[in-house]
């Protein structure tokens, strides 16, 4: 028989080990959606500097598939880990996410070289924003994308785009990779 403090201990420690399991759950779907973000960004990032007058056409493809390779994750990853990854409110809340960025830069007026700088911070704020509820490992990579970012905006010249695919799409894949051995 156990006493009241053995049984408070046992249950604390069971709670602990399902905190690591969901945040170990959390940041092993986080890095595989961060790593298909990664290579999509690091391509559209290539697209605007190579061919310039393709970057519109180019950031587009790269929503569409981040959106559908985002939904068809989620459909492969739901019976393995039992933690949901899509819903409509998701789909919803990225629409209003993208929608309130997009009134940003027209109202703004951004350049192609703000834009290049606007959206990856804007991105990392979010990243930034669920590190304080998923673990620090979302704060660490958005800052410092946010930072290196900001180093290229001011310091790349007219190697920004390339910079930035490198920074933003390599950091993304980079931070993937650390998040699994997280």
């Amino acid at each position: 028989m156990i006493d009241r403090s053995e049984a408070s201990a046992a249950l604390d420690d069971i709670d602990d080990m399902v905190r690591r399991v969901r945040q170990s759950r959390i940041y092993d779907l986080a890095s595989q959606m961060m790593v298909m973000w990664g290579v999509l960004v690091f391509a559209g990032y290539l697209v605007t500097w190579l061919v310039p007058r393709w970057a519109g056409i180019g950031w587009i493809a790269v929503y569409v598939i981040g959106i559908g390779g985002w939904g068809v994750f989620s459909t492969i990853n739901r019976p393995k880990s039992g933690v949901r990854t899509f819903d409509p409110k998701f789909l919803v809340a990225f629409a209003l996410f993208f929608a309130f960025g997009i009134f940003c830069c027209v109202l703004g007026q951004f350049g192609p070289r703000q834009l290049s700088t606007f959206w990856p911070i804007y991105f990392m704020l979010f990243y930034s924003i669920a590190g304080l509820w998923f673990g620090y490992a979302f704060i660490a990579i958005g800052l410092g994308i946010t930072a290196l970012t900001l180093i290229g905006y001011f310091a790349a010249g007219d190697v920004f785009d390339l910079w930035m695919a490198f920074v933003n799409g390599g950091g993304l894949v980079l931070g993937g990779l650390w998040m699994r051995r997280s």
